[in-house]
Order: structure tokens, then sequence, then C-alpha cells
């Protein structure tokens, strides 16, 4: 759990960061003492244990495990939820600034973070029994549980009302065949929060315990993108799953959605991270960087590149900001959401696209993280919600037209 009293000591004995987080338009002036306590602890952290290793990783395409202990005591699974399940109790701003803080290091640290709080702790929180919520969020956040979210399949992405995954109600027990793709977390996850159909077509929720016979999780390899993460598949060969593991509180499309609203939420944040970490290594690198007797700052195009990402990201920040208002006030659409997830990724690829140029051929190794926060949010962009998918979410919203089915 974040303790902001100890936060508060910690920053009055912390070395001078080196980074500063760009605030064109004074957005701190807007958060609370508690929020600011919050990220700087957070970010403290990232660059103590995480920065020194994510490119190593990386380029192992290795997930570092030995990260779950500290996300767990940091706070940083579930921090939304309540304190009696033994998560944070924190606003929907501080649950972004938390995202944003880890994805400028890296998207997959971020996706680990966000699968577990949006995906596995908030349905279990929403839509489970109070015994379900008992037994399984205390030890999902701290990390001693981790878990995964199965919803995409092989042939139904966008789509995920077609899907085929399936139960059957066996008297006793339900029995579960199908499998999911794309999943992060599903080769170390301990649950899964799975979505199938029962035998009348209707759409719910289990909790697919690792362990138990027919349920395997082989891993994704050979990915060019979040290769810091951990990705597999969830394969149900005739698994047996419990009649207390379903989730009570929702049935249809609406559970799996408002889930993905809030990792949706998240990811818009986290995205800014990214963007931010790309936009300071190209403007420290133009300061340094000497061409024609002069740094490559001093020169129109560079400058023109490097105002038009402040711009962007700026943007970005005040519409997060925005949304995380309307999300701690409970009127934030699944329309409005999408917009800014939409807006903040497209907007952080560009701006890693931007500042790889700046870098020249330096942009491409690895002694720089562009290149890899590049590789990332060409995932980010797609998954949750492709970028079409969310334009004509948006498309819907404003016109009262739906553009997904002719």
């Amino acid at each position: 759990m974040i303790d902001t009293t100890q936060a508060s000591s910690n920053a009055k004995t912390a070395a001078v960061r080196k980074y500063t987080c760009p605030d064109y338009y004074l957005l701190d002036e807007l958060l609370t003492p508690e929020h600011k306590l919050i990220r700087d602890s957070i970010r403290r952290w990232i660059d103590e244990n995480v920065m020194p290793i994510i490119e190593d990783y990386a380029q192992r395409a290795t997930f570092p495990h030995h990260l779950i202990q500290g996300m767990g005591e940091m706070g940083i699974f579930g921090p939304f939820l309540p304190k009696e399940y033994g998560c944070s109790g924190l606003d929907q701003i501080a649950y972004g600034l938390i995202m944003q803080e880890l994805e400028r290091c890296d998207s997959g640290i971020r996706s680990t973070a966000s699968v577990q709080s949006s995906l596995v702790m908030y349905p279990i929180y929403k839509f489970g029994s109070e015994e379900q919520k008992r037994k399984y969020l205390p030890r999902l956040a701290t990390g001693e549980l981790m878990g995964c979210f199965g919803l995409t399949e092989p042939n139904f992405g966008s789509n995920p009302g077609g899907m085929v995954s399936n139960f059957k109600d066996k008297g006793s027990y339900y029995l579960l065949n199908g499998s999911k793709m794309w999943i992060s977390n599903a080769p170390f996850a301990d649950i899964a929060i799975v979505w199938a159909k029962n035998e009348e077509g209707r759409i719910h929720g289990l909790i697919v315990e690792r362990g138990m016979e027919g349920f395997s999780t082989p891993e994704i390899h050979n990915k060019w993108s979040l290769r810091a993460s951990a990705t597999g598949e969830l394969v149900f060969d005739n698994v047996p799953v419990p009649k207390e593991n379903l989730l009570p509180g929702v049935s249809g499309l609406k559970g799996p959605l408002m889930c993905l609203d809030s990792a949706r939420y998240g990811i818009a944040w986290g995205a800014i991270g990214a963007a931010i970490d790309c936009y300071m290594t190209a403007l420290e690198y133009s300061k340094e960087r000497i061409q024609f007797d002069k740094p490559i700052a001093a020169f129109q195009l560079t400058q023109k590149k490097l105002a038009e990402m402040i711009t962007e990201i700026t943007k970005a920040q005040l519409l997060a900001f925005r949304l995380g208002q309307l999300k701690n006030e409970d009127r934030a659409t699944s329309a409005q959401i999408s917009m800014a997830k939409r807006n903040n990724v497209e907007m952080a690829l560009k701006v890693a696209r931007e500042a790889r140029q700046i870098l020249g051929g330096m942009g491409i190794v690895g002694d720089y993280p562009i290149m890899r926060h590049m590789m990332n949010l060409e995932s980010v962009i797609t998954y949750e919600g492709t970028h079409e998918i969310h334009l004509l979410i948006t498309g819907q919203d404003i016109t009262g037209y739906n553009a997904f089915k002719s």
C-alpha cells in the first residue's frame, strides 16, 4: 500500500533527481500534495530499480519477475481499490500518474500493472462475491498472486462478442473449453479472469486458477514489441471450474467492456510517460549534439520538432487530467475514454518517431530508449481497442450511427 507519510519523508532525504517532467501548462498546480507525493515516490522507485535494468531485459525478451514484489510493496497493484481489501484507496488521477511513471520507463512494465489492476482486481471487486474479494484481492495487491485477463481470441479481437470459448453446467462444476490469444501476464499468471459463453450464449466471467486440469498458458515468442512483458495464450481443454469461481455480479459484454474502460484510462496516462521520455531524451541530445559549429537544438527544423512534441504532450496531459476528474466523479463515458486512449497513444508514437529523427543513427541503439518505446507503442496503439475501433466509437457517439456493422 502506498504510504504518503513515508513518501514525504523520502522526498526530503532523496538526492536531487536528474529527471524533471515537462509541465508546460503548470498542471502540477492542479494536483494535490498527495498526488505529487505518490507520483514522486513511484518515480524514484522506477529510476532506482527499473531504469537501470529495463534495456537489458528488453534486449533479452525477458520479463523482470523480481520486480513484482517491489511493485506490490509500492502499492502499484489496484491502487484505486479500497483499503479494506489491502489496496491504497487512491483516486483516479493518482492511478493515472502511477501509470504515467511506469510507462515512462517501459510500456511492458505498465502493461503488467495495468492488467493486474484494471483487468483482474477491478472485475473481482466490481463483479465478484464478497468471498472472492477477500480470497483474492489482498494477495493480488501484494503481488503474491498475479493475474491475467482472457477476452481476445485467435479469431475474435475487435469483435469480442463473437467469442467461441464456452462453459457448460455439469452440476457441481462448469466445464470450460476454448482459447484466448495475446494475453499479457499469461505465462506466469496464477489466476485468469476468463470471459466465455454459457449454454444460452450469454457471456460470463470465470476465475480460472493455474493448476486446474486442462488449463495451460503457452508463451508467445519472437515479439519485436513489448519484449520486457510476458505474453501468451490461454488454452482450456475440458477445464473443470468450481461454480464458486463464477463472477456473480455481471453478465454480457458489459462486464469485460467496463474492465477495458479502466485499462484504457490507464493507457491514456501511460502513453504520456513514454512520450515524455522520448521528448526529454531528444531535447537533451539536441543540446549536446554539435553540427556545423553549434548544437542541433539551435536549428529551426529541430526546434520545430521539439516545439510540436511539447505541444502535443501538453494537450494530452490536459486531456488525461480532465478525464481523471470525470472518472473521480463517475461521469467519464466509454466514448470519452476511447478518445483519450486513441489520441494519447497516437501522440506518443508520433513523438517517438520524431525523437528518433533528432537522434539520427543513435536513435536506433539501446543506449537510448526511443526505439524501444516506439516498438512498444506499436502494440499499445493496437491492444485494448485498435486505433480504428476507437475512432469508430467516437464517430458513433457524435453521429448516433453504428459503423461497425454494414
